[in-house]
């Protein structure tokens, strides 16, 4: 099987465990998953429930008290914290719910920030944020900076600064929180369009109706562990 027929994540017994003073909290308990390329997923359930705790497991920003998790076919369990550096550069893009732009660069400069680090050459990183930038509803707005886009245009950037590095996956925390519901709407117009037309494959934390409702794939997760797994066309 070739890395590109892989699997984009499979989680295998995960565990999470924090310790706060003297208790111990499970966030994630023995969750096993698999998402293949092209999912539109969304892992849904209130605060506490451990999606966001499991998604951060998945996308390598905190690692698994134990059990395994593989990214596009690589091991991210035991990998060194430069080889996870380089796994999430490469292969996971990420979109939180307050956008993390970088407030002195462009539209444009903070959307091939990624490939910049990827050594991307400047002719390919235009040629993708245009195509994106147009597809988004964004062409126009490339030199403008952050304070001077709203909050849906915000995120519109950070979904384009995701995508346009090519990675296996895109891991999306609660990225319509901060949304009204006109631009959340607009927003998963736009991810569902990449999905479907560029076969980017996302995997959502979320409580928001919207998007569970949009979700091909709805995992339900209750005290750090699934409760449902439903596939709808």
């Amino acid at each position: 099987m070739t890395q590109a027929n892989l699997p984009a994540v499979r989680t295998e017994g995960v565990w999470k465990i924090f310790q706060q003073e003297a208790e111990e909290v499970r966030a994630v308990r023995d969750v096993s998953v698999t998402i293949e390329r092209g999912e539109f997923t969304a892992l849904a359930g209130p605060s506490g429930s451990g999606k966001t705790t499991l998604l951060n497991v998945i996308g390598g920003l905190t690692r698994p008290t134990r059990g395994r998790v593989w990214v596009a076919g690589q091991e991210v369990s035991e990998m060194s914290n430069q080889a996870l550096a380089r796994l999430r550069l490469e292969q996971v893009g990420f979109i939180f719910q307050a956008y993390n732009l970088l407030p002195v660069l462009t539209a444009m400069e903070n959307a091939e920030f990624p490939m910049l680090l990827q050594g991307v050459a400047a002719d390919e990183r235009a040629a993708r944020i245009g195509e994106l930038f147009a597809r988004t509803g964004m062409a126009g707005l490339e030199d403008r900076r952050p304070g001077k886009l709203s909050g849906g245009q915000q995120q519109r950037v950070a979904v384009v600064r995701a995508v346009a590095s090519r990675p296996a996956l895109v891991l999306a925390d609660e990225p319509t929180a901060n949304l009204d519901s006109a631009s959340s709407e607009a927003l998963l117009d736009v991810m569902a369009e990449l999905n479907r037309d560029l076969g980017v494959t996302f995997v959502f934390a979320t409580h928001d109706a919207r998007v569970m409702g949009r979700a091909r794939r709805l995992v339900r997760m209750g005290d750090g562990q699934i409760d449902s797994d439903e596939t709808r066309e």
